[in-house]
This record gives C-alpha cells, sequence and structure tokens, in this order.
C-alpha cells in the first residue's frame, strides 16, 4: 500500500562548506616561530585556495554568506576562493570568536616536553576522560579545549540562529573545526582530536532548523591531493618537526 505524501515531509536543511586556511609557514626555516595571528597563506596555500574556489565554480555553488575568524590566513583563503569561483562581490564577515586555540609560548616548554606538547595536543592520555581533556588540556600550555568550545560553540550557535542564509562558506582552522564536527558527531560538548584537518580541506554539513539533525556529507576533502596517497602525519607531527629541526641548528 503506498504511503500518503504528507505522512513525510524531508527536513529543510540549509548547506555549510567548512573549511581550513590553506598552509602557511609557522616557523622560519631555523625553527624560529612566527606570530600565529599574522601568517600569510604560503605558495602552497594559495594553491590550495585556488584549487578549492575553482571546485565550487564546477559545482555551481553560489554562497550567501561567508565567514571568516579574521586571521590572516583565513581572510586571504577565502578572498581567493571567491576569486576564483567568480564571487569576489560576496561581503565576508569576520566573527573573532572563531580564532584558532591560542598556544602559550614554545619556549617555556622544557625540550622533553614538546613531543608530548604537540603530538599530543588533541590526544587523550592514559586514563583521562574526555571532560577532563575537555576542561583541562592546554594546547602548547596555552588556552584550555574547554575555553575554545566555550566561545566557538556560541559563536556557531549564532549563525544557525541567523535565517538569512542557505548556503554558507567558513573558512576557519584545525582546532576550531574539530570543534564544531565533533558537536554534530556527538551531539554535545565533545572534542574528537583524531579527526584531521588537512590545509583548504573541504567539510560539507547539511544543518537541520536550529542546527539540529546535521549531517556530515564529506569530511577533510582536500581539494589538491583529494586521496592524500603520501600522508602519514598530522598537521602537529608536521609542526613539531618543523620546530624541532630548527632547535638543532640554533
Amino acid at each position: 500500500m503506498p504511503i500518503a505524501a504528507d505522512l513525510f515531509t524531508p527536513p529543510p536543511r540549509r548547506r555549510l562548506y567548512l573549511m581550513r586556511h590553506g598552509a602557511v609557514d609557522y616557523f622560519l626555516p631555523d625553527g624560529t616561530p612566527l606570530p600565529p595571528h599574522e601568517v600569510p597563506l604560503n605558495a602552497a596555500g594559495r594553491a590550495q585556495a585556488d584549487a578549492a574556489g575553482t571546485l565550487f565554480a564546477a559545482a555551481g555553488v553560489a554562497f550567501d554568506r561567508v565567514v571568516v575568524s579574521g586571521l590572516p590566513r583565513t581572510l586571504e583563503t577565502a578572498r581567493r576562493v571567491l576569486a576564483a569561483c567568480g564571487q569576489s562581490e560576496r561581503p565576508i564577515d569576520i566573527e573573532p570568536d572563531f580564532e584558532e586555540i591560542r598556544p602559550g609560548r614554545l619556549s617555556s616548554l622544557a625540550p622533553e616536553q614538546l613531543r608530548a606538547a604537540f603530538t599530543g595536543a588533541f590526544e587523550p592520555a592514559p586514563g583521562e576522560t574526555q571532560a577532563q581533556r575537555i576542561e583541562q588540556r592546554a594546547f602548547l600550555g596555552g588556552e584550555t579545549i574547554g575555553a575554545l568550545l566555550d566561545r566557538v560553540l556560541p559563536a556557531m550557535a549564532r549563525l544557525q540562529d541567523d535565517a538569512g542564509w542557505q548556503t554558507a562558506l567558513l573558512v576557519l582552522h584545525g582546532g576550531v573545526n574539530r570543534a564544531l564536527l565533533s558537536g554534530w558527531l556527538c551531539g554535545g560538548r565533545a572534542f574528537l582530536g583524531r579527526l584531521e584537518q588537512s590545509p583548504a580541506c573541504i567539510n560539507i554539513v547539511d544543518l537541520g532548523p536550529g542546527g539540529q539533525d546535521a549531517v556530515l556529507r564529506a569530511v577533510n576533502l582536500s581539494p589538491t591531493d583529494w586521496l592524500q596517497p603520501d600522508e602519514r602525519t598530522t598537521t602537529m607531527e608536521r609542526l613539531l618537526a618543523q620546530y624541532a629541526g630548527g632547535l638543532t641548528t640554533r
């Protein structure tokens, strides 16, 4: 017996394209850290952002809301994406609460603490509960994951409460993206540190009314390296290698 058409109406969902900014250099060749609030895209990052924009253009994606954290690497990525997909006239909104989790001073970490601080930054420690890790774990001796969630989640709630968009582009950061994706996957306050976010990656999320009923359609699509056949390291492992490599030459 056929089901009456009025027995089921698919929930209305809006499309969110959540990107990480393109590649940047956080360290000089000698390992000296650069101010993370100022670093621009490097050549690879510019190519990645252009490739993402070309992909959006080929798919006919039109954005009616674009949001970045305001840090130069997110703003530059968004501008290049919009230029490559023919939407340079689209205004870009800045939401500082979406800035990346804030590190402490690397110079305050002893050499024997570096490996755990970098490679374990988003990983659970033995015997550590999810709640303990969120509220107590500090990123490279700086901001805690809990403090990150305290500003990122309300910022996302404000965006979701805005009914004025149907397709949005967010260009944010690896830690911020993990916080958002974890919440949608787990249905609450969570942080899944093993969700890798490659430079300029694209995550595709459909959000129901009020941000409920989220559907993750794709995670960590890398526009210049779709299958990532040669990649085995994490972002934090690569950063540690760059920093520690410089330490040996100083």
